[in-house]
């Protein structure tokens, strides 16, 4: 089973016409992995529904201790693109043994020409086969989160060092 915690980001955002704002109303996590027909079994929770750049270090502290407090060795967090490495970086120094995968969009599900169920469906994958680690899975690649960084011009993540970020993925039965 994979543990998927919500929390927030631009995923999850939806826009508030009355207001011109986008802002959050409820996770689109489950409506997406049921249109997709997902098969994998998942337990679901929502940490938080906010933006990441008004993440906090207590946040990043909430998200550590539930990874660390939940039976599951393999865990898919949906996240803000903006400090999702930080959150990443922060995991590095607390959590041993797990398989963690942070993954975003950069347009939310609830607007059209969104890369949220590309981005979630590819993490999903990744987090089942990965030796245990922190990753960054995002626009169909997936790194160590300390070897990957948004690129605020293009809207994609970049490798910082290529060399160092391969990974090895191995086929499990």
């Amino acid at each position: 089973m994979i543990k998927l915690m919500i929390t927030g980001g631009t995923f999850d955002k939806v826009y508030k016409e009355t207001m011109g704002v986008l802002d959050f109303h409820h996770s689109h996590v489950q409506e997406i992995l049921d249109f997709c027909k997902c098969q994998v079994d998942i337990s679901f929770e929502t940490l938080m529904l906010k933006d990441s750049l008004d993440l906090t270090e207590n946040d990043r502290k909430i998200i550590s201790d539930r990874i660390s407090e939940c039976p599951q060795k393999r865990v898919l967090i949906t996240h803000g693109t903006d400090t999702m490495r930080e959150t990443g970086l922060y995991l590095e120094g607390s959590i041993t043994g797990k398989t963690v995968v942070l993954t975003g969009a950069m347009i939310p599900y609830s607007l059209s020409k969104s890369d949220a169920l590309f981005n979630l469906g590819a993490a999903l994958a990744f987090v089942q086969y990965l030796p245990p680690g922190i990753y960054i899975a995002m626009n169909g690649r997936c790194s160590r989160a300390s070897h990957a960084r948004k690129h605020k011009e293009t809207g994609v993540f970049e490798l910082l060092s290529p060399a160092s970020a391969s990974l090895h993925i191995e086929h499990r039965s």
